[in-house]
């Protein structure tokens, strides 16, 4: 299994589907230059804890979002866990008599979206490391599917052809036209459009307007060429 050593020169979605062929188990490490570190951990291919280094949503604020439980309750399992060094989620089923349900959907809810917050990444290097163990508290025993950590990750060859996209959303905007219009709305927009801004047309036109003209008529022939091609 081989891994690039940057995260500019692939995707987070690209590095977990070569770890999740490869039923990898180990620690995804994720470092920034600026020192920031952040960890995946994975048994047989499967993400099982995600660690970010910053800002991510707490266990307490999902379940906050979705009213599962009041802001006491929040408080006062928190402060148990703290004292007694036990895990968060195991306190609110324990304790608080929190349905074991509410909270492991809680909890893989968490993992996606740090997973969101990596996936913001630019660049990081990348090392994986087998010996490591998960941190408590991981999924082990219901680890997040390949359905649920690899589906609408970005790909390598969706972010080159980004810019692209970018440009043919400008080429459409310059021709005053809806996305997926079809051949002959083209045309007829990009004819409308000569018509009115050919420098040929402006035979009244100053130094200044004819350059104007022409600079919009420039715009207006590439972005047809853009569409067109």
């Amino acid at each position: 299994m081989l891994l690039p050593g940057r995260l500019k020169s692939t995707t987070l979605g690209d590095l977990l589907g070569v770890l999740h062929r490869a039923e990898a188990t180990g620690t995804l490490e994720l470092v920034e230059d600026r020192g920031r570190a952040h960890r995946l951990h994975l048994a047989a291919g499967l993400i099982v804890s995600v660690e970010v280094d910053g800002v991510a949503p707490s266990l307490a604020e999902i379940l906050r979002r979705d009213r599962a439980a009041d802001d006491d309750v929040l408080r006062r399992s928190l402060l148990r866990a703290m004292a007694s060094q036990r895990l968060h989620g195991e306190v609110l089923v324990n304790e608080f008599r929190l349905s074991p349900t509410v909270v492991g959907n809680a909890l893989r809810r968490q993992l996606l979206a740090r997973l969101a917050t990596l996936e913001q990444l630019t660049d990081a290097r990348i090392s994986f490391r087998v010996a490591l163990r998960a941190p408590r508290g991981s999924l082990r025993d219901t680890p997040l599917q390949a359905r649920e950590f690899l589906h609408g990750r970005r790909r390598a060859r969706e972010r080159a052809a980004a810019p692209q996209a970018q440009v043919d959303l400008g080429a459409w905007r310059v021709l005053g036209l809806t996305p997926g219009a079809d051949p002959t709305e083209i045309r007829r927009a990009y004819r409308r459009l000569a018509r009115t801004v050919h420098p040929d047309l402006h035979p009244g036109a100053t130094d200044e307007e004819r350059r104007d003209l022409e600079s919009r008529f420039n715009r207006i022939t590439e972005a047809y060429r853009t569409l067109v091609a």
